[in-house]
């Protein structure tokens, strides 16, 4: 049975590194839900959140063909009893009189914030969990959603633990890796 599960990906800051962690997904047919990438608290690192939807097998593939890139620090599976997700949706709707008391009430309703306000439109963010946003589009629907983007899922997991505290993958490997050049680095990236 095929279920959405989330991969928070530590990797090294550089150039090239998010092309060679999609095509992993590509080389192995996987569809990627969702992704966002950011710089984390240290300059030196990117952290990667990953959603999928797949079976244990594929989940556990995904998870095994990371650990084998080289940029990838440090790999953590973010169930959802045990993380916190969150996704921004900024939606264009068209400004009608006639509609705008229902549409301020679902923007209440929703937590929502009206973030642009003109004659003709009227842009709102939301933000939450992905099925809050998936209910607030289907609830503006019918008012004229103009334009809309939404961010993807970003996560992290519940209490003290942390991604950085994780041992580092290239610690875990059997044999040390040798040292690369920088312009070798160029040719890998």
């Amino acid at each position: 049975m095929s279920k959405k599960f989330s991969l928070a990906v530590y990797v090294d800051n550089h150039f090239g590194v998010l092309s060679r962690v999609t095509g992993m997904f590509t080389r192995r047919g996987f569809n990627i839900d969702s992704l966002t990438v950011g710089e984390t608290e240290s300059p030196k690192y990117s952290r990667i959140t990953i959603t999928l939807s797949g079976d244990g097998y594929a989940k556990e593939q995904m998870l095994n063909q990371l650990r084998k890139l080289y940029p990838v620090k440090k790999l953590e599976l973010l169930e959802a009893e045990e993380s916190v997700r969150r996704e921004l949706c900024l939606i264009k709707m068209k400004h009608d009189p006639k509609t705008r008391a229902d549409v301020m009430s679902a923007v209440e309703v929703f937590r929502a914030k009206v973030i642009d306000y003109g004659a003709e439109a009227l842009s709102i963010e939301v933000t939450g969990e992905p099925s809050k946003i998936d209910a607030f589009v289907s609830v503006m629907k019918p008012y004229g959603i103009l334009e809309m983007c939404r961010t993807g899922v970003v996560a992290m997991s519940r209490g003290s633990k942390c991604i950085k505290d994780k041992t580092d993958i290239s610690s875990e490997a059997e044999e040390e890796l040798p040292e690369i050049s920088e312009n070798d680095q160029r040719d890998i990236f």
